[in-house]
């Protein structure tokens, strides 16, 4: 019994250290093979990647197959990432090119956006600016709207986080037309808000 003991004590302190892991060292691990490192980058970062593909596939079902399919390719190629950008923006290229495929090879119908509403996410979003009971809603809408090319802008820089160097490496674009297109983005943004009746969103 005390055998038993100690080795689910040893293997609860393995996941406390795995958890309290920087992102980089959980993929040489996953290289090596191990599941407990993969299944705490996961947890990591399945929401985010969902949130990113969904706004592109904008169909729920298929954003969960996509997931899917890029923590596979993470758990077979973890061993090539390089570290030459953060392991967030390595899945979200990863993502795109999911995303991007799936897109070709099917038409997707809109999806309702209160599914997308109700996924939890910590992360600050433009919502930080405008008042979140009232025009949070209106905010998505209006996302939502945007061109496929300043929507997927937004939606790395806003609520990914990610800089303009980062998006570049995501999108494969140079840093100046990252920059051109949130400028394009952030006034049709603003000028679709403005018609809904928010003016708080600065261009």
């Amino acid at each position: 019994m005390r055998n038993v003991i100690a080795i689910n004590a040893q293997a609860s302190q393995s996941i406390i250290a795995a958890q309290a892991t920087s992102d980089d060292m959980l993929l040489e691990s996953i290289a090596d093979g191990n599941r407990t490192s993969m299944h705490i980058l996961y947890c990591r970062h399945n929401v985010r990647v969902y949130r990113f593909i969904l706004r592109i596939v904008r169909d729920a079902t298929t954003a969960e197959d996509l997931v899917s399919q890029v923590f596979l390719d993470v758990w077979r190629t973890a061993g090539q990432f390089q570290g030459r950008s953060q392991v967030s923006t390595w899945l979200l290229s990863i993502a795109r090119f999911k995303a991007l495929t799936a897109m070709r090879q099917r038409r997707f119908e809109d999806i309702d956006q209160e599914d997308v509403r109700q996924i939890p996410d910590s992360c600050d979003t433009p919502e930080t600016s405008l008042d979140r009971s009232d025009t949070s809603a209106i905010l998505r809408a209006c996302v939502a709207k945007l061109s496929p090319a300043h929507r997927e802008i937004i939606t790395l820089v806003y609520y990914h986080e990610k800089s303009v160097e980062e998006v570049g490496q995501i999108i494969g674009i140079p840093q100046s037309t990252v920059k051109t297109r949130m400028f394009y983005a952030r006034k049709q943004l603003a000028g679709l808000l403005k018609g809904c009746g928010v003016d708080r969103f600065a261009a």
